[in-house]
């Protein structure tokens, strides 16, 4: 067995910085798109308010789940990526909203702006849970690496 990449010790803090920064990003998140439905006045982007903040809901439970160190949360990564993924169509889903009203480039408005930060977090998420993933991807392909003779090599008979 060779030495691994990143020793344990910076491995686990790492890997809850990480998590932490997920489920941080999803609270913002869920609590601006909580504001935005609570003065909702019927435009015609409620599906994707609801959208955005159940993919926070799931995020901040996956994300608070996967944090307990015993859960070997590096080789859940297809969760990671799946995640990922969701948050990219978050974020497309509020670009594509933005476009729709009348901010713009206005940065005066405080809502356009609650609105372009809700993007960035969006945004922020998707890359934190996609570094998380390809981590986790990393890792397991690196344990296959150290194993690779268990089943492919030649043996005697």
């Amino acid at each position: 067995m060779s030495d691994p990449i990143v020793p344990r010790p910076i491995a686990i803090p790492l890997r809850f910085l990480l998590r932490s920064a997920q489920v941080a990003f999803a609270a913002i998140n869920a609590g601006l798109v909580g504001y935005f439905l609570k003065s909702y006045s019927g435009d015609g982007i409620l599906g994707r308010w609801i959208y955005v903040e159940v993919i926070a809901a799931l995020a901040i439970i996956f994300g608070v789940v996967l944090m307990v160190p015993i859960l070997h949360g590096y080789f859940v990564w297809p969760i990671d990526i799946t995640f990922s993924l969701a948050w990219f169509a978050a974020f497309g889903t509020l670009v594509n909203a933005l476009e729709a009203t009348a901010c713009g480039q206005d940065i005066s408005n405080t809502e356009c702006t609650q609105w372009k930060v809700n993007e960035a977090f969006a945004f922020l998420s998707a890359i934190v849970w996609l570094i998380t993933g390809l981590v986790g991807l990393f890792y397991v392909w690196r344990a296959d690496q150290q194993r690779l003779g268990y089943w492919t090599g030649r043996y005697d008979v």
